[in-house]
């Protein structure tokens, strides 16, 4: 039964380029939706890069204001007297 429906559509050469153009426009959604769908993944693995980004530049001040920390109550001291605090 199908055999003979296809067999029919691909003798009416209408039926065939309808189904050729159809082919080809499901085609061209599915690659859209295919870009929309890799554009949205690169869209998050941006916004996860740029969230890294500002946490590593957080905690590389922190590593440095730890750096420069006074080492004990005396530097503490000093650096109160001094002003450099």
């Amino acid at each position: 039964m199908i055999t003979s429906i296809l067999g029919g559509i691909a003798v009416n050469p209408w039926a065939r380029a309808a189904l050729r153009y159809g082919a080809i426009a499901l085609a061209i959604l599915l690659f859209l939706l295919s870009i929309r769908r890799s554009g949205e993944r690169v869209g998050r693995l941006a916004e996860r890069l740029e969230t890294r980004e500002k946490s590593n530049d957080i905690q590389r001040r922190m590593l440095e204001a730890a750096a420069r920390r006074p080492r004990n109550r005396d530097d503490l001291v000093d650096r109160l007297r001094d002003g450099r605090f």
